[in-house]
């Protein structure tokens, strides 16, 4: 079935629907394509912390921000493969890492990621990368190693992007998920609400998301976490609603891609995740940190998968590489 072209205002027409309406909608969508109740649980790992160049607005890890996150060099590839093996026993059959770098390069740091990515892949876990920029050369060496996916999230849309980044460009953004593309990885990418936008802004990303061929395999749909001493500190929370109806409008406009519950869980209620899970979301970060803010344990996770009766997606079961195009 041929992917639907979907312009703005048709996406903003989604997004407008009654609440009720709209979850009914998604959740009729998400029957369609996914196996209801089946949750992929990823773990998200920071191998390498802080003292990052880049000015977004949202994150402690800019080294121009005062905040408390401390500077760590690049992991050992031992420390991530205990990490990896715990993250594995908690149920997670994805394990992401994430380095606060502007950009990848051709060094020994690099080297050591390719090394980690051949331990966790060993282990047959999926594994995901997120780095900054990288070339398709770069790319192609992850694939190689045995990558899986490369995270590069929008954050939100063309529009609004210079208000909260000034040390790249939207488009430096879609070349390095072009780049990712041709190395043949998935590509995982999404964005953040609650940072002061509109919600032309919200509607503008999935546009951007929509219009990528192949869609994006997964789409992590971000809360923004206020951090103090970053310019977005005094952002108040998200409301459960407007996460619920982005979730929601996700699942419409991408049918066949995984939505990603990530960052502000902590914030949520056991039922409000589960009417975001009603509304599409399958996919979720399980751990105690989200690179550098707090996140449910897995315990919690598995004890509210209990309950909802939502089950673990095992690695390597998705054919949305394939269906995707």
């Amino acid at each position: 079935m041929a992917i639907k072209d979907w312009t703005k205002q048709e996406i903003l027409d989604v997004y407008n629907t009654p609440l009720m309406e709209l979850m009914y909608k998604a959740s009729e969508v998400h029957k369609q394509h996914h196996t209801v109740g089946e949750v992929q649980v990823s773990s998200l790992l920071s191998i390498k912390t802080g003292g990052c160049p880049e000015d977004c607005a949202y994150c402690p890890q800019a080294a121009r921000y005062h905040t408390e996150v401390k500077v760590h060099k690049l992991m050992s590839v031992t420390e991530v493969n205990d990490a990896a093996d715990n993250a594995k026993a908690g149920g997670a059959s994805r394990m992401c890492l994430g380095a606060a770098w502007r950009e990848v390069r051709d060094n020994r740091d690099f080297d050591t990621v390719l090394d980690m990515v051949k331990t966790i892949n060993s282990k047959g876990m999926e594994v995901c990368a997120t780095l900054g920029m990288v070339t398709e050369e770069q790319a192609r060496k992850l694939a190689d190693a045995g990558l899986y996916a490369y995270n590069h999230n929008i954050d939100t849309s063309e529009e609004n992007y210079n208000t909260i980044i000034s040390t790249r460009n939207y488009d430096d953004r879609l070349n390095t998920i072009n780049n990712v593309r041709k190395a043949g990885l998935t590509v995982c990418s999404g964005g953040i609400i609650g940072m002061g936008e509109k919600i032309e802004d919200r509607v503008g990303m999935l546009y951007t998301l929509s219009i990528l061929r192949p869609q994006p395999e997964s789409v992590p749909i971000n809360a923004l976490v206020a951090v103090e001493g970053t310019p977005m500190e005094n952002q108040p929370p998200v409301p459960i609603w407007d996460m619920i109806r982005m979730i929601a409008t996700t699942r419409i406009i991408l049918p066949k891609t995984a939505v990603r519950l990530s960052a502000g869980r902590l914030n949520m209620s056991m039922e409000g995740q589960a009417l975001c899970f009603m509304a599409g979301a399958n996919s979720i970060f399980a751990g105690e940190k989200l690179l550098t803010t707090p996140n449910p344990l897995y315990n919690q996770d598995m004890e509210m998968f209990s309950i909802l009766g939502l089950t673990t997606k095992k690695a390597f079961t998705d054919t949305l590489k394939e269906e995707l195009v």
